[in-house]
């Protein structure tokens, strides 16, 4: 396939290299070629005008490793958006790859004629040859497969079979001791959370805080040199070595927002080359705010969706990645009047012969008018949904009145997504907010450690405590806990459509009630490899090997009580506990408790799979439908559930899966 180059960054060539960038109103804009250091700048170059705000110069003898970073001069005046200051050194928009991380300084938010040049605070944008592009493949995740949420850096920081030297790294991700645990998961995807290069918020310095997430970008193809000191093929070999093993990888990128941040912020990069381009204005001049980050990209603009549709070619051209998630996606769609599903960049992401295969997953919300968008997203888009996260939260926390909106989340969310299957991304927990083990310990946030006084972070969870807040000794608490956990963790395996799981909350992770974990690059949200509670992971690995060897759990279409096309038996059946068809007067009864699902899997010589689901503290019967040739059998062996002599008794709390199969009645 021929694949044209992006006509801007740093290209290089037998015998020099051409540096292009884009600014529509600068008036003038210079490359700085910087020592192999990156400390003492060698020469200033004019980039020449080339028309439509193209910006090149080609430089003779310059080569792969060159130190380079761009300097922009035109009116000053950031009351109307104009920024611009060649005492600022700028990056690279489409720099492959940087010297060193971002670090925060006063000095790059100050005013012109203030703060002096800052090209000793900024990294330097390093000129790469990139590798061939990876053979063509399909992505090896496919929808109805389970996404396990992974934060690069405190995924291996504890891991006591990662070398020091590899933790905390993307390759990690390759050793034989990771593959082998996403294995036992049933892990069709790793979603890896921001790898490419970020900088710290402007608060976070002051209080001996660092950014641990990522979801602050300044460049958008380089990696942080942290997460992956050997750059793209670092990501590639490890993309191939997942590959290999079954799993695909997913990025999560931000196209939302940068680092630069309000007017208070740094001049890092588009800021200082377009600012009143590359980024949303009010008509009186100030910075869109739909982010809650201080700005908002222009995604309706040609030049940002140029730049977006490149980043995302570079990733899946020279590391070979699955497919991306998209922080804030209605950022993505807005256009002057709002969100449109139909937007330009949406619609070339989904017709880009390069990227119409791959997977897209949206977050789709933001804080803008209108920036609720659940359901909204065309194919292929998968959503991010917080209906089923809240729901599935409210019916296990004890509210009233939920086993309508259970059932409705178990069979796909058909009153959200449109079609014949759903495009649900059903999570209980995920890096936002309290962890999978933390919902059923504290009831409230506790997020001491970020330094704002307890004030940042959502205040509803949807979470409670089993009577004690936070840790405790009491060994009828602790195993009311673990009976939660497990009932929370097989509803999300038996629910229809894509399921994620963040990495750790299978075997119990806790970050001590902060639901705002941003800041805490340290014990609190590295995984404890070591304390982790194997007998949950074992569990968890168990309703993942269910999953995967009942088909009818991991389908992605809607079940609605009526049968398949070619079957004689409806899809799905929702059951009292005696074994009686819910009535209308069950479905509206607010206290009941219980629910029994059984899937049918085909025609009447099928089998078929029950879900049995008991919200109370006590032990209930359940008595499934019997027919003749067939025999209820428990599954996965657990002490939640077992035979008694008018059924099956579930342990309080608990939800169980029992297979029927076929037996000799001769």
């Amino acid at each position: 396939m021929n694949r044209p180059a992006p006509r801007f960054g740093a290209d290089i060539g037998t015998d020099g290299i051409r540096f292009s960038v884009w600014s529509g109103a600068a008036r003038r804009v210079w490359v700085s070629i910087f020592d192999e250091d990156g400390a003492r700048e060698l020469q200033r170059i004019e980039l020449e005008p080339q028309g439509d705000g193209v910006h090149s110069v080609f430089l003779p003898g310059q080569k792969s490793g060159t130190r380079y970073g761009f300097r922009a001069d035109g009116d000053y005046a950031p009351e109307q958006g104009l920024w611009f200051d060649p005492d600022k050194l700028l990056m690279d928009p489409y720099a492959v790859a940087i010297d060193r991380p971002y670090v925060f300084d006063q000095r790059l938010s100050a005013r012109r004629g203030e703060g002096g040049d800052t090209a000793s605070l900024m990294p330097k944008a390093v000129a790469t040859a990139l590798p061939e592009p990876v053979s063509p493949h399909s992505p090896v995740f496919k929808p109805g497969g389970l996404i396990y949420e992974v934060p690069v850096r405190a995924f291996t920081m504890l891991h006591p079979e990662i070398p020091k030297e590899q933790r905390g790294t993307i390759a990690a991700l390759a050793h034989p001791a990771i593959v082998k645990h996403l294995q036992k998961l049933g892990v069709g995807a790793v979603e890896l959370m921001p790898i490419t290069a970020w900088i710290d918020e402007r608060h976070l310095p002051p209080l001996g805080l660092s950014n641990a997430w990522g979801y602050n970008p300044v460049t958008f193809m380089a990696l942080d040199p942290r997460l992956a000191p050997g750059g793209i093929a670092e990501l590639r070999e490890t993309v191939a070595a997942l590959r290999e093993a079954g799993i695909g990888v997913i990025l999560d990128l931000v196209f939302n927002h940068t680092g630069e941040s309000d007017e208070f912020g740094p001049t890092l990069s588009l800021r200082g080359l377009d600012n009143q381009t590359y980024y949303r204005h009010e008509s009186d001049g100030r910075l869109v705010n739909d982010t809650g980050t201080g700005n908002t990209l222009a995604c309706d603009r040609p030049i940002v969706q140029e730049m977006v549709l490149d980043t995302l070619r570079h990733f899946v051209r020279h590391a070979g990645v699955d497919g991306f998630r998209f922080d804030l996606a209605p950022i993505l769609g807005r256009t002057e009047s709002g969100f449109d599903a139909d937007a330009p960049l949406l619609k070339a992401m989904n017709e880009d012969a390069e990227l119409a295969d791959r997977v897209m997953i949206a977050e789709p919300w933001d804080i803008g008018p209108g920036g609720y968008q659940l359901g909204n997203f065309k194919p292929p888009f998968l959503e991010w949904n917080d209906k089923y996260r809240d729901d599935i939260r409210r019916f296990w926390r004890g509210d009233r009145g939920m086993i309508g909106a259970l059932a409705t989340r178990l069979a796909g969310s058909s009153d959200v997504f449109s079609g014949a299957q759903t495009s649900s991304v059903n999570f209980i927990a995920a890096h936002d907010g309290m962890t999978l083990a933390d919902l059923t310990a504290y009831e409230r946030k506790h997020n001491e450690a970020n330094g704002e006084r307890n004030r940042d972070g959502h205040n509803e969870n949807l979470s409670w405590n089993n009577g004690v807040e936070g840790t405790t000794e009491d060994p009828k608490i602790i195993e009311q806990r673990r009976h939660d956990l497990r009932a929370l963790l097989a509803t999300l395996f038996a629910s229809r459509g894509t399921i994620m799981l963040t990495a750790g909350d299978e075997f119990g992770r806790t970050q001590r009630g902060n639901n705002n974990a941003y800041a805490q690059d340290n014990e609190i949200t590295w995984l404890d490899w070591a304390g982790r509670d194997i007998a949950l992971e074992d569990y968890a690995a168990a309703l993942a090997m269910l999953r995967k060897t009942h088909p009818g759990l991991r389908r992605i279409n809607f079940l609605t009580g009526k049968p398949a096309s070619g079957s004689e038996i409806p899809d799905v059946h929702w059951l009292a506990e005696n074994g009686d068809e819910l009535d209308e007067h069950s479905w509206s009864d607010p206290e009941r408790r219980r629910l029994t699902m059984v899937l049918g899997q085909g025609d009447e010589n099928s089998t078929r799979i029950a879900i049995l689901i008991n919200r109370d503290r006590r032990a209930t019967t359940f008595s499934l439908p019997a027919r003749d040739g067939f025999q209820w059998c428990p599954l996965p062996s657990s002490n939640d559930i077992r035979v008694v002599e008018n059924g099956l008794l579930v342990s309080g709390r608990s939800l169980v899966f029992v297979d029927e199969i076929k037996v000799d009645i001769s």
